[in-house]
């Protein structure tokens, strides 16, 4: 219980005032003249202006409210390495103990997990929305058991209510080594090499070392080691093996001693894709479809066509050699056997052997195709003739055989049910320019096919006249052919009953023929967001098998995937943490980098209060290091310095509720007019006797 006198005037504060200034000049007056009862009537002026002021006691009832220190405590990524966590634990152990010796004293602890989005160690967002949960007037302390490493320094509070203290973690002789990469590009142009800016630098108390190892790896491949300095930036060339994602995994060796080795790797990811795709189109016999092939391949701006056209017909004989049949020399020599590895691919339109190409040319591009090259043979009658292309050295490598026979009748292209699942021709409906009837496509008929036997490598992915193959697709070597039995597919680029996606069609072509990851027939990629990741994998199977997943601290997680169309099973997985995940399917493997490529929380892992000193300052709090002992708690008054060796301070609030208040007059009305009048008369009365 307290009381204070409080004041509630019965007239305004300037009459009040009014009226002790007549009592001080009537008082002075009296003096003056020497009234014998000056100081009785001046005592009841004291009385009379002291009922109008209205004294009152009032009595309030309190209830002591509790000291509160706040603690929050980091648990990110960084603290979780060395003995950190046990570091932090015995911290928080030793306050709680400390915070319970003490009377009307509470510890309100928070704990700080990672950033979203590699934000890194959010600490004054976390102190923030702590003392946003407490009475100001009640905070006494506030308490950071932390590495130091705070991320997010600009939006501290602009005024702390108490002393801020924090308890670092970590050791005097730490060390720790780190990969960084600069400079990774998210796009590369093939055959074009990308220089990346590589350093491997030592951090704390590091032993002396000049170089070191470094290991890199491509989607998981065999790596390839160097020998690196140390604390040096380091220009490194690298050209992508493919298009598509190119995952490069760059990797130094743990040193005994390192606190971590979750910054010794670096992983980034590029996709690699095609300035310009060289084609080279020689076409036989013309026809109508010839332009359209040119049309088509030139309107692409990506690709860089060469057409080569033989407009000799066979019957015409005149005797003039071949090196004189154009107005200029076609570069044959230099096309088919010096420059044939330069182009992407090679489109055959109906022709045949003339005498104009010699065999050691078909044997080039016959080896040429076994060595990575990609050949597409769009077949007309003159594939079923004497002069046949597959009765070359070619015929090796194609997919199918000629049986001299030609269909010479419309028929609609049909996908076949290994076409429904093979990535060229899968969906192709869906580009149709009509709705389909009596299950056939909604596209436009063709008028002539080729009958041809596939080779028991070929793929037929689609059929014709009789369930014929009409497109057939091989690997040879490590190359790819492709065979159309019909000149007629330029049909549907004109329109013809409807026409179809011929376009679609040769695109995917195309990048099946460069290998293109999404247009694989066995293929198991990844689409990461964020911590998610969309698992796709093709095949041309009926069935996939379980997918492992192998996460980047070594342990294994087996998943089945849905089937969502024929040959294309998906599943959406959330990954428990960041990092490089490997997945495999039997032989097929991928590798999928999570998160960023150097986490922020392992940019900078030797504990350190110099981001904090200033802030801490500023508060008169100090920084212990946990290294060097627990510290006990003190009270401290308010500006005082609040640290000192072996202890930290807290500011004793005295905070209160008031829970009841009584206002009672101290001085009733009619007691003051008793006494006025009593020290009046008795001023009267002395006055009378002189």
């Amino acid at each position: 219980m307290i009381g204070n006198v409080i004041f509630d005037p019965l007239v305004p504060l300037v009459v009040l005032y009014g009226l002790a200034a007549i009592v001080v000049l009537g008082l002075a007056f009296a003096v003056w003249r020497r009234l014998l009862g000056w100081a009785l009537r001046a005592l009841a002026a004291v009385v009379l202006l002291g009922a109008i002021a209205n004294p009152s006691l009032q009595r309030e009832d309190r209830a002591q409210l509790s000291d509160i220190v706040v603690a929050v405590v980091d648990e990110s990524a960084s603290q979780r390495i060395s003995d950190r966590a046990e570091q932090s634990a015995e911290a928080l152990a030793n306050l709680q103990s400390e915070v319970a010796r003490r009377p009307n004293t509470e510890l309100r602890v928070l704990t700080l997990g990672d950033g979203v989005d590699d934000a890194g160690t959010e600490l004054m967002t976390a102190l923030s929305e702590a003392l946003a949960e407490e009475p100001q007037a009640r905070v006494a302390g506030m308490v950071l058991i932390t590495d130091g490493r705070a991320h997010d320094l600009p939006v501290a509070p602009s005024a702390l209510p108490a002393p801020l203290h924090v308890l670092l973690t970590g050791h005097e002789d730490d060390w720790d080594r780190r990969l960084v990469v600069k400079n990774a590009p998210a796009f590369a142009i093939l055959g074009e090499p990308v220089t990346l800016t590589l350093r491997i630098e030592d951090q704390g108390a590091a032993p002396d070392a000049d170089f070191v190892d470094l290991t890199i790896a491509i989607d998981g491949g065999t790596p390839l080691a160097f020998q690196v300095p140390v604390n040096q930036d380091v220009e490194l060339p690298i050209d992508l093996p493919h298009g598509g994602m190119n995952v490069m995994q760059f990797a130094t060796p743990t040193i005994e001693g390192e606190l971590t080795d979750r910054n010794n790797e670096a992983v980034i990811q590029i996709n690699g894709v095609r300035d310009r795709l060289r084609v080279l189109l020689v076409s036989g016999e013309p026809h109508a479809g010839e332009r359209t092939w040119r049309n088509l391949l030139k309107s692409d701006s990506s690709v860089d066509l060469v057409h080569f056209t033989i407009l000799r017909p066979p019957e015409k004989q005149d005797g003039v050699p071949v090196n004189e049949l154009s107005l200029i020399a076609f570069p044959t020599r230099e096309l088919f056997l010096e420059k044939i590895d330069e182009f992407d691919l090679i489109i055959f339109d109906r022709y045949k052997r003339r005498g104009i190409l010699p065999s050691a040319y078909f044997e080039s591009i016959a080896t040429y195709v076994q060595n990575g090259g990609a050949v597409l043979i769009s077949a007309g009658p003159d594939y079923a003739s004497a002069d046949s292309i597959y009765r070359s050295s070619l015929g090796a490598v194609l997919p199918g055989r000629p049986t001299a026979r030609v269909y010479e009748e419309g028929f609609t292209p049909m996908i076949t049910d290994l076409g429904q699942r093979h990535p060229v021709t899968e969906g192709l409906e869906a580009f149709a320019p009509n709705s389909g009837e009596d299950g056939l496509p909604g596209w436009g008929r063709w008028l002539r096919q080729i009958e041809v036997l596939p080779s028991e490598e070929a793929a037929v992915v689609m059929s014709g006249i009789n369930a014929q193959p009409l497109l057939m697709l091989e690997r040879i070597g490590e190359g790819r052919v492709a065979l159309m039995a019909s000149d007629h597919s330029w049909l549907w680029d004109r329109g013809f009953e409807g026409g179809g996606p011929q376009l679609e069609l040769l695109r995917r072509l195309a990048h099946w023929m460069m290998k293109e990851p999404e247009l694989e027939e066995e293929a198991l990629w990844v689409e990461p967001n964020g911590l998610s990741m969309r698992i796709i994998r093709r095949t041309l199977n009926e069935e996939t098998g379980e997918i492992t997943i192998i996460h980047p601290d070594g342990t294994e997680t087996v998943v089945t995937l849905d089937e969502v169309t024929p040959g294309r099973h998906e599943l959406l997985w959330e990954a428990p943490e960041v990092g490089l995940y490997r997945l495999r399917d039997g032989d097929i493997e991928t590798v999928i980098a999570l998160g960023p490529a150097a986490p922020r929380e392992f940019e900078q892992t030797i504990a350190s209060g110099e981001i904090l000193a200033d802030l801490v300052a500023s508060t008169n709090g100090g920084i212990v290091t946990m290294s060097d002992g627990l510290p006990s708690l003190r009270d401290v008054r308010a500006g005082r310095v609040a640290f000192g060796r072996g202890w930290i301070g807290v500011t004793p609030r005295d905070a209160y509720r008031t829970a009841d208040v009584s206002v009672s007059p101290l001085l009733p009305a009619w007691l003051a007019l008793l006494l006025a009048g009593l020290l009046v008369i008795g001023a009267w009365l002395r006055e009378g006797r002189r």
